[in-house]
């Protein structure tokens, strides 16, 4: 995102040598994006449009438009679907995933391990999912099932 935000670290510094809760967040200023802002902030940095991002995660095209609304919530992997056809890096995806209440990749999970390869690599959401059939891993067009 264009604005500099500041790293969670700083924050949680500035929390814990604040006197008070109250302090911390009369100073913190803390982003409070909801997942379609961050979502469109994304695709206007990318200059994509909206039904590109939608084909290129291979996320359902209605409930794409409804994440985009506001009005549904995806789930993990449909948000990692998303930020790969956004073509998001690491720390946006994880951002994505925090704002879509879902955990974020974590390194010491085998298949998550192969996504933060693939986001970290420019992968798309095609190639990531070649590479987690290649390396035994449920893929993330599976989730187009559940």
């Amino acid at each position: 995102m264009s604005t500099h935000e500041p790293l969670t670290e700083e924050l949680l510094e500035r929390l814990l040598s604040s006197a008070t809760p109250e302090a911390y967040l009369a100073e913190a200023q803390l982003n409070e994006d909801d997942l379609p802002a961050f979502l469109w902030a994304q695709l206007d940095d990318a200059g994509m449009a909206r039904a590109e991002a939608i084909r290129l995660s291979g996320i359902n095209t209605t409930f794409g438009y409804q994440i985009f609304q506001g009005t549904r919530k995806p789930g993990r992997d449909h948000a990692i679907m998303l930020a790969l056809g956004i073509g998001c890096d690491l720390r946006h995806t994880q951002r994505l995933l925090r704002l879509a209440g879902v955990s974020e990749l974590w390194c010491k999970n085998r298949r998550d391990a192969i996504i933060i390869y693939c986001v970290q690599h420019g992968y798309s959401r095609a190639e990531t999912d070649d590479e987690l059939w290649r390396l035994g891993e449920r893929t993330l067009l599976a989730a187009e099932e559940r």
